[in-house]
């Protein structure tokens, strides 16, 4: 049996990097015994991992260059010797199993799709994100690859995701919603109208309608399907929502000694769902279309968030993920010719 290929972390993009983005790669080599190698200055690299007295463990490959976390999606030519360049390097040449990035999402997805070049048929690679419902998670995408997209690109995105769903989450036939201002199929704008009848004919989907902002943590279906510029408007409202909420219940719980007191009683509920709320500990999004796995981090990951976007990518390299796409998409292409 061949041994498993590295997950190449780019360990100059973050806000803590490259020091958490160190700590994380240790993390994933010895509590969940992944093979990472590191991308970025040996020097700055090799310093970090010997405080963690792990020099030995994970190997460092150079890169002159780091995208700065304000850069944009030109940064990608500019800088075409960056670490995240040289991660999707390694993917391409086969020497990685997939990428890890923290950095800036503009950066990665660009420097991703010159890098790797999308997968045949796919029009636009997307970024989707696991959203935290229950009894599974909800896949929302596009979550901020493509701001201005075409009626075929959500039906694309919705078959991007329901391969996301169906490998790595077991779903069988996920059920798809398009995200509107409306449930009723006249609501939204022309864009969304023409991708509602796509949607409702294309073969190999389980399209159940429009959805609407207040169904994202629903679970109402298992992929939502959306432009990048509505989607990560939607992500982050739902996110600092979240952050919202729990700091008004921390300040609740601080005003009653009995308060304080039936906390204390449910901490473990709440100490579960704050885990469940937390997008860090799902490891991150995946940028899904591309000639390689990609994993896009928070750019305000810890180490923990970075061990678990390791073991995102490895899971679904390991798991096929390109291939499935790939396939996906060359049979819907062949049965409906919309792409």
């Amino acid at each position: 049996m061949s041994e498993t290929k590295p997950i190449a972390l780019d360990a100059m993009g973050g806000d803590h990097a490259p020091h958490e983005i160190v700590a994380g790669a240790v993390h994933a080599v010895r509590e969940r015994g992944l093979r990472v190698v590191l991308v970025g200055s040996p020097r700055v690299l090799y310093e970090t991992l010997a405080d963690h007295d792990a020099t030995k463990e994970v190997p460092i490959v150079r890169a002159e260059e780091a995208l700065a976390m304000d850069e944009g999606a030109l940064a990608s030519l500019r800088r075409p010797r960056s670490s995240i360049a040289v991660a999707c390097h390694l993917v391409r040449r086969g020497d990685a199993s997939a990428v890890v990035s923290a950095g800036s999402t503009a950066g990665i997805v660009a420097t991703g799709r010159l890098r790797l070049k999308a997968q045949q048929g796919v029009l636009r690679p997307a970024i989707a994100v696991a959203l935290p419902t229950l009894p599974r998670p909800t896949l929302l995408l596009d979550a901020g690859a493509n701001a201005e997209v075409k009626p075929e690109m959500l039906v694309q995105f919705a078959h991007l995701g329901a391969t996301y769903a169906e490998l790595a989450h077991g779903v069988q036939s996920p059920r798809v919603g398009l995200l509107t201002i409306g449930s009723e199929a006249e609501k939204g704008n022309k864009l969304v109208k023409r991708a509602h009848e796509l949607l409702q004919s294309s073969p190999g989907l389980q399209f159940t309608g429009n959805v609407e902002g207040h169904d994202l943590l629903t679970g109402k279906v298992d992929v939502i399907t959306t432009d990048g510029f509505t989607g990560n408007v939607a992500l982050k409202t739902m996110e600092g929502a979240v952050q919202y909420a729990f700091a008004e219940f921390r300040e609740a719980i601080g005003d009653s000694r009995l308060a304080r007191l039936g906390a204390v009683l449910q901490r473990s509920r709440i100490r579960e769902l704050r885990r469940r709320l937390d997008a860090e500990a799902h490891g991150g999004a995946v940028l899904l279309g591309l000639n390689g796995t990609v994993v896009i981090a928070h750019g305000s990951s810890k180490a923990p968030a970075i061990s678990a976007a390791c073991q995102l990518a490895a899971d679904l390299s390991a798991g096929g993920i390109v291939t499935a796409v790939g396939d996906r998409i060359s049979a819907t292409s062949r049965s409906h010719r919309l792409w």
